[in-house]
């Protein structure tokens, strides 16, 4: 598919799945598929996304996908890296196809302005301190363009653009993007993809407003994400590292985002 090397070469394509990564798994402990197959499906009953939350999908509307990767050359110590490369891959897919600067949101939402457009659930194999594999799971709100009250900041490339898209269209050059950058983690330019990352980070070096799991808010500048992949945030207490769940990001729009 597209003009890639062979992510999307192999696709397994189907109406409904339980869900993409789970699926892709299972042919993992069958097989040892092509890297770069991927697993499509118009819907997914038990979607999720990070730290077990659960994905919103309108049936036939999005793209919901994993790619099987085998980085059996990156360090135990970097998984971070790849959450880096494919959020930065999706942020660059989503900018090419709406012409719009997407942003990504710690740790790896895609968002549009402050709504969230796209999301990345990782699941790696190991064995023996040893990468196995990765399943990459993306989902993309494509032209969705209503959205349940459990996901008020929701937004898709639809409403953010006034117009559909071809969902083909959208999924060559999300795998294209994601080939790209894949590649350039392989050949060991961790450096630009930091910088990448960074450069594209939702409130990078801004003062923002943020919330305690309890509620309780407090002010701090984002100035880095640590080699781990946790928030470093300078707060009146001084330079704080968060896990995903210990902070919680506030909008002006939106009371609350997780």
């Amino acid at each position: 598919m597209g003009n890639t090397l062979f992510v999307g070469k192999v696709l397994h394509t189907f109406e409904t799945l339980p869900s993409t990564n789970d699926y892709a798994l299972d042919l993992l402990a069958k097989s040892t598929p092509p890297e770069g197959t991927a697993v499509l499906a118009d819907n997914q009953t038990a979607g999720r996304g990070q730290y077990g939350s659960r994905w919103y999908s309108a049936p036939g509307e999005n793209l919901l996908v994993s790619i099987i990767l085998y980085p059996t050359w990156l360090k135990l110590a970097e998984q971070w890296l790849l959450s880096e490369a494919m959020a930065v891959a999706t942020r660059d897919a989503v900018t090419e196809i709406t012409a719009l600067s997407a942003a990504i949101k710690w740790p790896n939402d895609i968002y549009l302005n402050t709504r969230k457009t796209g999301g990345i659930l990782i699941q790696c194999g190991l064995h023996s301190a040893h990468w196995q594999h990765a399943v990459v799971g993306i989902g993309l709100n494509v032209n969705q363009r209503y959205f349940p009250a459990e996901a008020p900041n929701a937004t898709s490339l639809a409403l953010a653009c006034g117009r559909s898209f071809d969902r083909a269209q959208v999924l060559e050059h999300l795998f294209e993007a994601v080939e790209q950058r894949y590649l350039q983690l392989r050949k060991g330019q961790k450096a630009l993809l930091r910088q990448a990352y960074r450069q594209h980070l939702l409130g990078f070096g801004q003062r923002r407003t943020f919330a305690y799991p309890d509620g309780r808010l407090f002010e701090a500048t984002a100035v880095d994400v640590s080699p781990e992949g946790r928030l470093l945030l300078e707060t009146s207490n001084g330079l704080v590292a968060f896990d995903r769940k210990e902070v919680v990001w506030r909008f002006e729009d939106t009371p609350m985002d997780v």
